[in-house]
C-alpha cells in the first residue's frame, strides 16, 4: 500500500513538473512574441514618423517655395484707435436698387443729382431724380472699381485690366493704360481737380483684384498715386511704395490731395500748391480700419468707408511670416481671415485730421464691406462689395 502510494506521488510530481516546465516555455514563448511585437512595432512607429516627418517637411517646403508671397510682419492699430462708442446707424439706411445692382463698389453723383454706380456685372447704372434705373453702358468688365464725374459732366472709371476709362454718352476712351512703358494694372480710385488734372491710385503693382488680400498679407508697399494731365495726355507717377493705395480726395480748396493706404490703417496728405507743394504727411493714421474710398464733404470734411481686415481672433496671423505663408495657400484659409463681410464702418474726418463721427453696422445684419461713401444734399450714399443695393441715409439720422 506504501509503495503504490510513493508511486502515485512520483508519478504526480512528475506530471507537475511537465506541466510547470510546459507553462515555463510558454511563457516564455509569450515573452518573446511580445518582446517582437514591441520591437515591430517600434520601428513601425519610427518608419510612420518618418514618413510623417518627410511628409511635414515636403509641405513646408512647398509652401515657403511656392508660396505667392513674400511677407513681413504687419503692425496693425490697437484696439482702442477709435474712442466713439459703438452705433447701429447703418442699419437704418434706405436700400435703392435692391436686388438689381451687383455690388456696387463706388457712387457719383453729377449737379443735376443723378446717381451712378459700377456693378460687377460690367453694367454703369444711374439713378434718375424720378427714381428710374437705368442701364446705361455696358463695359464688359467684371474689374470696375472708383468712378467720379468731371466738371464736363463725363464718367471717369478706374479698370483693372484697362486702366482710366472716360465714359460719355458717345463711347468709351482709354485716357490711360501704361506709365513710364509699364502697363497700369490695379487702378483703384480717381478724382479730379479744378484744373482737369486727373489723379488716380494703383492699388497694387503685384497682384491683382481677385488675389488682392495677398498684398495684405504679404505687407509689402506696392501701390502708387498718378497724375493724367489731359492737356498732353500724359500719365506720371507722383507717389510710390504705398501700402495698397486706394481712395482718393482733393480738398475744398483745391490745396492738397487724401490719399488712403489701406493696409497701414491711414490716409496721407499729398500738397498740390503753396510752399509743400510735392511734400507728403500723414494725414490721418490708426483708423479702427483699412481705409478703402474717400469722397470729400460739402463742409470740407471727408467721408471715408472703412474694411476689417481681419476676422476678430485671428490677428496673430500678421505677425506670423509662417502663418502667412500657409494663409496664402489657400482660398479658404484668406476667406477664413479677412473680416470683410463682417461688419460695415464709415468715418467722417475733419480737415485737421481728426474724427468727428463714426457710423456701424457692427454685425454686418443690413450693410457689410461697404467700399464708398458719398454726402450729396443731407443724404449720405453707401456702395459695397457685398451688398446688392446702394444704401442711403439721411444726414440727420447720422
Amino acid at each position: 500500500m506504501a509503495c503504490t502510494m510513493y508511486l502515485v506521488a512520483a508519478g504526480l510530481y512528475k506530471h507537475n513538473m511537465h506541466i510547470s516546465s510546459f507553462y515555463q516555455k510558454k511563457n516564455l514563448i509569450l515573452v518573446k512574441v511580445h518582446h517582437f511585437f514591441l520591437m515591430a512595432l517600434k520601428h513601425f512607429l519610427i518608419s510612420c514618423s518618418g514618413f510623417v516627418l518627410a511628409c511635414l517637411l515636403a509641405f513646408t517646403l512647398q509652401v515657403y517655395l511656392f508660396s505667392p508671397i513674400s511677407p513681413v510682419s504687419l503692425e496693425l492699430p490697437p484696439p482702442s484707435s477709435s474712442s466713439l462708442p459703438q452705433n447701429h446707424i447703418l442699419q437704418r439706411v434706405i436700400k435703392l436698387g435692391d436686388g438689381v445692382l451687383p455690388k456696387p463698389e463706388d457712387i457719383a453723383l453729377d449737379k443735376e443729382g443723378t446717381l451712378y454706380t459700377a456693378t460687377r456685372d460690367g453694367w454703369l447704372k444711374r439713378l434718375h431724380r424720378d427714381g428710374i434705373w437705368e442701364d446705361w453702358k455696358k463695359l464688359n468688365s467684371h474689374t470696375l472699381l472708383g468712378i467720379t464725374i468731371t466738371n464736363d459732366g463725363d464718367l471717369v472709371a478706374c479698370d483693372v485690366d484697362q486702366g482710366l476709362l472716360k465714359v460719355t454718352e458717345n463711347g468709351v476712351t482709354v485716357l490711360a493704360s501704361h506709365v513710364n512703358g509699364s502697363k497700369i494694372r490695379f487702378a483703384d480710385d480717381v478724382i479730379e481737380a479744378s484744373d482737369g488734372s486727373l489723379y488716380f491710385s494703383v492699388a497694387s503693382t503685384k497682384f491683382g483684384l481677385h488675389d488682392w488680400y495677398l498684398d495684405v498679407l504679404e505687407a509689402k508697399p506696392h501701390g502708387q498715386l498718378l497724375k493724367y494731365d489731359p492737356s498732353s495726355n500724359e500719365t506720371s507717377i507722383l507717389l510710390e511704395g504705398l501700402a495698397f493705395a486706394n481712395g482718393v480726395a482733393v480738398s475744398k480748396d483745391q490745396d492738397y490731395l487724401v490719399v488712403c493706404e489701406t493696409w497701414k490703417f491711414r490716409c496721407l496728405r499729398y500738397w498740390l500748391q503753396g510752399e509743400k507743394r510735392g511734400q507728403t504727411e500723414i494725414f490721418i493714421e490708426n483708423l479702427p480700419g483699412g481705409p478703402d474710398n474717400i469722397n470729400l464733404a460739402p463742409d470740407g470734411s471727408f467721408w471715408i468707408a472703412l474694411l476689417q481686415l481681419t476676422s476678430d481672433g485671428l490677428e496673430f496671423v500678421h505677425s506670423s511670416r509662417a502663418a502667412k505663408h500657409l494663409v496664402a495657400t489657400s482660398g479658404k484659409l484668406v476667406e477664413l481671415v479677412n473680416g470683410l463681410h463682417k461688419k460695415a464702418t464709415v468715418v467722417n474726418v475733419g480737415a485737421d485730421g481728426r474724427i468727428i463721427k463714426k457710423l456701424e453696422d457692427p454685425n454686418g445684419s443690413v450693410m457689410s464691406f461697404v467700399t464708398s461713401v458719398v454726402e450729396f444734399e443731407d443724404h449720405l450714399y453707401f456702395g459695397s462689395l457685398q451688398n446688392n443695393f446702394i444704401g442711403k441715409l439721411p444726414l440727420n439720422v447720422a
